[in-house]
């Protein structure tokens, strides 16, 4: 079963049936009734045409669920709406769906986490991850979301600032995590761009190219994570560089910043070093300090931190680091991070041991683990 098939169809399926009527609680249960139901049978009879196959599954599957319900029997006479067989018109319904799912009834919040859900494809825990909060927070504020929707047409689109969040930390998951969504990301980021003239739709796009373009230096022949410090710069694609650094450089110029063009900036100064050793940290600091600005973001502050520690030296860095909350993901791998560089190796390393417990992804803890027991293999003066 091609399981990257089923996810790539399943945003044009449930587009679909909310465009005939379906509301999104209803349309995404009668979607993943038909894809459980492709799991059981397409191994031994697979369709000749999958998505017209899921169309027409979901769409029998959401008639069954609202026959069953005496609220919504008034559907019943759309039973003449039903997807004819044969192939089925070939159009990406995803951005779309995103402008959609960003519904004005819904706070940005609850709508990109709706999104990123529904959407997506990503799991109530790596959303929750995304926010910086609790699973169970999360989960009900997915509910909550629902709920407000059920019964809602779906005929207003939401706004481009919440699509614009829901982009970034789709990708942000695929870049950083188990799930492998960033160059949809950027494809619809790129859709986005043709369509609307905004700095900040340009600053995304520019960003994900920046990072994107590291994406093959990122990880070593046997899946391990390599610092950015460590990475060889040979192996960035240097055209999607040149790429970003050019539409952040127009985005930059009409003098409108946000968060987006901000982290570009950041981005873009470590692409431009020729190694770890010249990066214009002064100038990074510089931009987080903007970042900070603009958003108050804790995460931005955390980066903030290690900026300082490379342009001011370890002590200043662990003194910004110090005006930060410690449960703060990823704050325990900073503080061993400057911690090592300060010379102090016996805190760093079992500052590592505790980051790589935390860690949320196994990449990350083999990462941290091996920092701790490199440390801890050196002589100790």
């Amino acid at each position: 079963m091609d399981e990257a098939l089923l996810r790539s169809l399943t945003p044009g399926v449930l587009a679909v049936l909310v465009r005939r009527g379906a509301d999104f609680a209803a349309a995404e249960d009668a979607v993943q009734d038909a894809l459980v139901e492709a799991v059981r049978v397409w191994p031994a009879d697979p369709p000749r045409d999958p998505r017209g196959w899921l169309v027409t599954v979901a769409w029998r599957r959401f008639l069954d669920a609202a026959r069953a319900d005496t609220a919504r029997r008034r559907r019943e006479d759309r039973l003449d709406e039903e997807p004819a067989p044969g192939p089925a018109r070939a159009v990406d319904d995803t951005l779309q769906l995103y402008f959609l799912c960003a519904h004005p009834s819904l706070t940005p919040a609850s709508a990109a986490a709706l999104t990123l859900r529904a959407v997506g494809g990503l799991t109530t825990r790596q959303i929750a991850q995304a926010y910086l909060v609790p699973e169970a927070t999360m989960a009900q504020r997915i509910s909550r979301a629902k709920r407000s929707v059920a019964g809602v047409r779906f005929d207003r689109p939401g706004d481009v600032a919440t699509v614009l969040r829901v982009l970034y930390l789709v990708f942000n998951e695929g870049y950083s995590g188990d799930v492998d969504l960033s160059a949809e990301a950027v494809r619809l980021t790129r859709q986005l761009a043709a369509v609307i003239d905004h700095p900040e739709v340009a600053g995304l796009l520019a960003l994900m190219l920046l990072h994107h373009a590291r994406r093959a230096a990122r990880t070593a022949p046997d899946g391990s994570l390599v610092p950015l410090a460590e990475q060889e710069r040979s192996r960035w694609d240097t055209a999607l560089i040149a790429e970003g650094v050019g539409i952040l450089q127009e985005a930059l110029a009409r003098d409108r910043l946000g968060e987006f063009q901000a982290q570009a900036a950041v981005a873009a100064l470590h692409a431009d070093a020729p190694s770890a050793e010249e990066t214009d940290w002064v100038q990074i600091v510089e931009w987080y300090d903007e970042l900070v600005r603009l958003t108050g973001s804790p995460v931005a502050r955390l980066n903030r931190a290690v900026a300082v520690g490379e342009a001011d030296g370890p002590r200043a860095g662990l003194k910004a680091l110090a005006e930060l909350d410690p449960a703060l993901p990823r704050y325990t791998a900073v503080a061993a991070h400057l911690h090592e560089r300060d010379g102090d190796l016996t805190t760093a390393a079992r500052l590592y041991a505790e980051a790589a417990h935390r860690a949320p992804t196994l990449p990350e803890r083999d990462h941290l683990n091996r920092r701790a027991a490199r440390l801890n293999s050196r002589p100790r003066p």
